[in-house]
């Protein structure tokens, strides 16, 4: 007997070439914040330490475009389960607020654990942008009536998200609102790297390809999809990189900050990355348990502890200590150490389940 290989991203059920992808930019964050933290200052100046950290620029652009991807996902199979798209977009608009306070209460848990100043609580990450930002991607997926609206909606969005950066980031008008909005809005020294403007459009432009994705109901659509994905995202990557060379248009915009052409390139990266892991999926010998996978099911929880781990009180002593060759080692142990966590977390959610404690306060996410 002779059994057909599944196909990936199978329309009956979950797309885990999408959790795979997840555990790419779990990799892509880890080595961010381990470099960062535990490389010393003089193993910097190399050029493998500069590409390290073009590499490493990458992982929070992921998050926020594959959680984008699975606002429009997951409220398209609300709509099609309930047969109500409104609830549909008020079930993923709350899950945004959710995320948010996860970002408050990550705040709270930095600076008590930290023993910092409480300015700290003010400041401005990655959960506090994404948040929002999936509020405001499922708020447009619900207010538009089919799936074509929905998709012209959310790119010129993810286009006028990115094209206004650098006008409201220069803004003089800004100067003097207070800290904790300005925040929000443009990069404050120790206070905010993320901000609005331009993060927000990847989430924008991740639920656009979401919406694309949810009408490829069956493997050949699929297929076709992500072949489309491919060139569009290679042509774009090639367009904007090309157009950075050009007269900036803008009186102040800095093309690694927040320049639409910087977005437009990252998000064409982003985007071919989707027919990789599909096609990867496809071509790699099918496995019981992959720990890729197992790394972006649990992306939120790794977040969640890896941070205090690299740059809290509990690793001071080996902050800014390592070589260069030495932190990628210590990487490599870290990664194995978040992998076996995240294996004893689902073993104690598992547990948590079977007792029927409740659900909506163990640290998983469908969007991070």
């Amino acid at each position: 007997m002779t059994h057909s290989p599944p196909q990936p991203g199978n329309v009956a059920g979950r797309r885990t070439y999408l959790d795979w992808m997840r555990g790419l930019a779990v990799l892509v964050m880890i080595e961010a914040h381990v470099l960062d933290s535990w490389t010393r200052f003089d193993a910097r100046h190399s050029n493998a330490y500069a590409w390290s950290m073009i590499v490493a620029g990458f992982g929070a652009p992921l998050f926020l475009f594959l959680a984008g991807v699975s606002v429009a996902l997951s409220a398209g199979s609300k709509s099609r389960r309930t047969g109500d798209a409104a609830a549909a977009a008020t079930a993923t608009i709350k899950r945004g607020a959710w995320i948010f306070f996860l970002a408050l209460l990550f705040r709270v848990q930095a600076w008590i654990l930290g023993l910092g100043s409480p300015r700290t609580l003010l400041k401005v990450d990655i959960l506090n942008i994404m948040g929002p930002s999936i509020m405001l991607a499922a708020f447009i997926w619900g207010a538009c009536r089919n799936r074509r609206a929905r998709w012209i909606v959310l790119v010129l969005a993810a286009a006028m998200v990115s094209l206004i950066a650098p006008v409201v980031r220069s803004a003089a008008v800004l100067d003097g609102v207070p800290d904790w909005l300005e925040a929000y809005l443009r990069p404050l020294s120790g206070v905010s790297s993320f901000c609005f403007f331009p993060w927000t459009a990847f989430v924008l432009a991740g639920a656009a390809v979401g919406v694309l994705l949810d009408a490829a109901r069956t493997p050949p659509l699929e297929s076709r999809l992500n072949t489309r994905f491919a060139l569009t995202g290679l042509a774009l990557t090639a367009g904007a990189f090309a157009a950075s060379f050009l007269p900036s248009p803008y009186a102040h915009s800095d093309f690694w900050g927040g320049s639409p052409a910087f977005f437009a390139v990252r998000a064409g990266i982003l985007l071919v990355t989707v027919p990789i892991a599909y096609w990867w999926g496809r071509v790699a010998v099918p496995l019981a348990w992959s720990p890729m996978e197992q790394l972006g099911k649990s992306s939120l929880f790794i977040y969640w502890i890896h941070v205090e781990l690299v740059y809290g009180l509990i690793s001071l002593r080996i902050h800014k200590s390592f070589t260069h060759l030495q932190a990628w080692a210590a990487y490599v142990a870290f990664v194995l150490l978040m992998l076996l966590f995240s294996i004893e977390k689902d073993r104690v959610v598992n547990w948590w389940k079977a007792r029927g404690g409740p659900k909506r306060y163990l640290i998983e996410s469908k969007t991070f």
